[in-house]
């Protein structure tokens, strides 16, 4: 029987996940906490009021602020400072907007000056640590943050900080910290988001909505949790509303893009992040980098290697991305690099990661590998949350695939296979199963299905296929599989499995062909036993009238192929009887 092989692809698309969504729900937290701790606007407000009564031209922060303009606030503030003009709390101020353009390194270096001045005001230290927090530096954000006086925000940040550091104890006591008010509960929401408890999530961005109807913006976060659920079409009604009163969002273009990569194609999701393009120019910065990697996606990991490898360590989404990218290149080793030392967290990277240890597995046989795929899949199938959902089913199936236990496959995969009619990789998986429990004939019909050359010209494709045209009684197209072949340790192997399954179903022509070309390969004793066998068979099928008179000819001629004495022995045999019935070899 030929080798059942998963082509563990068919449960990973080039994943278009909307960077920064992941981090959008956290990221807004921190900086809605710093919005409410701003420092207040200095001066005194009848010296501002002579000052705008003089030169009512000059723009004022409070304005640029008013319209997330963040870049024109800190590049008023900057001249300021270049000036040498005071103005209370400049640098912090300044700090605030590098923070809200993206900019963390800068507003790290910002307060980070702040904290080594006398007399610094100690929420400074919480600010610092929300810029950690954002590039990464955990560890450095929570020295930060237990620098800083108790506070609303300081609890919020180690929150999410216990959720990093998996510290289930820190994060129930700073959930219990947590009050009924608007910044406490979006930060729940965004810890619940993350850790895919989605429909949680929704409850409670729902709930902020009824008590709070101009916050529009969490119209977008309850589109992003309907987009985690599957549920394209929702997440684009309620995405809507949002976009109707601000359409130049980074953000809800990007999630509406994604939704079209999902509902539609990439090229339809491509337009719509074209919309984007001039927008951001002059917005936030980091909506470029999200751009550059959503495009590689939408147009299928075109200009991967270029894009994704300086993103690894900013966005997590460009990881993954990148190793589906190798997959997608049968570079299994590279994929495998990236992906050693993740520990997987989401469903996703579960996936993924059984989905690399699968390949790598059934190309370097190791049981371990496949061992490690096999746990993986059945975690994520086996999981309440994953069990009803399709890639759910996907992954038992794969799961009981590496234990080969087909019939289980077959449930598996019947209750997706509407959904997977025209997918390559689904129905070569689907078709091995069909194969394996002894349905050749809607096996057949399935490989045949497949339009992908690369599956096409898979060993285990053509050895599969081959074996369904045997027992499906046509030897004929068997025998054209190995024709098309060049010559290899594959060929090889399929005119070894064409001599047997030929011989075994009673096709002894293409069987002694297959035989003749082994024999002449590798004078193997095997093969001429096998031939010599094949060849009185042949001829025991001509006496039968079950076979045409004129094969006899070619059984002759392979004959003639062979050293051995026995041949001449049979051909007499052979040539006596059609001289006797006057049919010329």
């Amino acid at each position: 029987m030929p080798s059942a092989s998963l082509f563990v692809l068919f449960c990973v698309n080039i994943c278009a996940f909307p960077l920064l969504f992941l981090r959008t729900s956290s990221e807004n937290f921190v900086k809605m906490m710093l919005s409410r701790a701003k420092p207040a606007l200095g001066g005194d407000a009848q010296q501002n009021d002579k000052k705008k009564k003089k030169n009512k031209k000059i723009p004022k922060l409070d304005e640029y602020l008013s319209q997330r303009d963040y870049m024109g606030a800190i590049t008023l503030l900057e001249f300021k400072r270049s000036v040498g003009e005071k103005e209370e709390d400049l640098d912090l101020w300044i700090g605030y907007c590098a923070f809200h353009l993206g900019d963390y390194k800068r507003a790290m270096e910002e307060y980070t000056s702040l904290t080594r001045r006398e007399g610094c005001h100690p929420d400074v230290w919480v600010f610092l640590g929300c810029t950690y927090f954002f590039l990464g530096m955990y560890k450095e954000a929570e020295e930060a943050a237990l620098r800083a006086p108790k506070s609303r925000l300081q609890n919020r940040l180690l929150f999410h900080l216990a959720h990093k550091f998996n510290d289930e104890k820190k994060l129930m006591n700073f959930h219990q910290n947590l009050q009924d008010i608007t910044e406490d509960q979006l930060s729940l929401a965004s810890i619940h988001y993350m850790r895919s408890h989605y429909q949680e999530a929704i409850d409670i961005y729902k709930r902020l909505l009824l008590d709070n109807r101009d916050f529009l913006a969490l119209n977008v976060y309850v589109a992003l949790c309907y987009y985690k659920l599957d549920y394209y079409d929702v997440s684009q009604e309620v995405l809507a509303v949002y976009l109707q009163h601000v359409p130049d969002s980074t953000i809800a273009l990007n999630l509406k893009a994604c939704n079209h990569f999902r509902l539609y194609n990439g090229k339809a999701a491509e337009a719509e992040l074209k919309n984007l393009i001039d927008i951001t120019s002059t917005s936030f910065e980091f909506a470029k980098e999200l751009i550059r990697h959503n495009l590689v996606v939408f147009r299928g990991g075109e200009g991967a290697l270029q894009v994704l490898p300086p993103l690894i360590d900013v966005i997590p989404e460009a990881r993954l991305n990148l190793v589906i990218y190798y997959l997608r290149q049968d570079d299994v080793e590279e994929a495998f690099n990236l992906i050693k030392d993740l520990e997987p967290i989401t469903p996703q990277e579960y996936i993924l990661k059984a989905v690399v240890n699968a390949a790598l597995g059934q190309e370097n046989g190791s049981r371990d590998h496949l061992k490690i795929a096999q746990q993986f899949f059945q975690l994520v199938g086996g999981s309440a949350s994953e069990c009803d959902t399709i890639p759910g089913r996907q992954c038992m199936a794969s799961c009981f695939f590496l234990l080969k236990k087909f019939e289980d496959v077959l449930v598996y995969l019947n209750s997706v296979k509407s959904y997977f009619y025209n997918e390559d990789t689904f129905n070569f998986n689907y078709a091995q199963a069909k194969a394996a429990v002894g349905n050749f004939k809607e096996a057949e019909e399935v490989f045949l299905l497949i339009q992908s050359e690369k599956i096409k010209n898979d060993y285990t494709y053509l050895s599969w296929l081959a074996r369904c045209y045997i027992i499906n009684k046509k030897p004929r197209q068997a025998w054209e599989l190995y024709l098309k072949m060049e010559t290899s340790g594959e060929s090889f192997s399929l005119l070894q499995l064409i001599a047997n399954d030929c011989y075994k179903m009673g096709q002894f022509y293409y069987s002694a062909k297959a035989f003749d070309v082994l024999e002449r390969l590798d004078p193997n004793p095997e093969y001429w036993e096998g031939k010599r066998g094949a060849c009185v068979g042949l001829f025991q099928m001509i006496l039968a009238g079950r076979e045409p008179r004129e094969t006899l000819r070619e059984v002759v001629s392979l004959l003639r192929n062979t050293g051995n004495q026995q041949a001449d022995y049979i051909i007499r045999i052979f040539k006596k009887w059609a001289k006797e019935n006057r049919f010329p070899v």
